[in-house]
This record gives C-alpha cells, sequence and structure tokens, in this order.
C-alpha cells in the first residue's frame, strides 16, 4: 500500500513538475526532485528514468549530492519569485493573503539564496 501511495505521489509531483516546465510562473525543479524522492521509494525504473533523463537529471542528481543548486536556477526562482510578489501585490486580494504571500515568497528566496552554487562547488574543488 505504501508503495502504492508512493507511486501515486511521485507521478502527482511529476506532472506538476511538467507543467512548470511550460507554464511561465510555476517552478519545476523541485518538483521533478521530489518525484524522484517518492519513485526512489516506489520505482527503482522510474527513479532511473528520471536521473538519466537529459534535461532533469543532473539537476536532481546535483541536488542528492551536493544540496546545490545551479547558478542559472537561483536567478530563474528570483525572478518568478518577483514576479509573483508583484501580480499578488497589485491584485485586488485581502492584504492579509498579500503580506503571508510575501512572507513565504522571502523565506523560499532566501533558502534558495542560501544554497550552495553548484558552479561555486566545483571551482572550490578544482582548488583544492
Amino acid at each position: 500500500m505504501k508503495r502504492r501511495v508512493n507511486l501515486l505521489f511521485g507521478f502527482i509531483f511529476l506532472g506538476i513538475g511538467i507543467l512548470g516546465a511550460v507554464l511561465p510562473l510555476l517552478p519545476s525543479t523541485c518538483f521533478f526532485i521530489t518525484a524522484a524522492y517518492y519513485f526512489g521509494t516506489s520505482s527503482e525504473k522510474l527513479e532511473n528514468w528520471m536521473l538519466k533523463h537529459p534535461r532533469i537529471g543532473p539537476t536532481i542528481t546535483s541536488w542528492r549530492k551536493y544540496k546545490a543548486i545551479p547558478r542559472l536556477g537561483k536567478i530563474m526562482a528570483c525572478v518568478g519569485m518577483s514576479v509573483s510578489a508583484v501580480i499578488i501585490g497589485v491584485s485586488g486580494i485581502h492584504y492579509g493573503f498579500k503580506i503571508a504571500s510575501f512572507v513565504v515568497l522571502l523565506m523560499s528566496a532566501v533558502y534558495v539564496l542560501t544554497r550552495p552554487t553548484l558552479e561555486s562547488l566545483f571551482a572550490q574543488s578544482e582548488i583544492k
């Protein structure tokens, strides 16, 4: 039963990740990483497919190995969060929701920006 639930979660997060790859303000990488986690607990075949995928595999592998985010990924995440903040700011929604959204976006940006940059990890390893 647990394997089936994890497989279902894997497909759900994979689907959201695919949507994020085509929709401008929805992230994709975090959902692909989460999908790979759930596939890792339920389907070795699907996990391997994701890890060997030419577009998403390297990102998942670098996250698992180094907990690092590529520089371009950080830039795109911050741009997306900034655009989302502007849209929320100019919308007519309740101020409480706006404040809560800004806090979540700010905490997310801090998290992304405090993760190591993949390129800097490689540069440090070449120096040593």
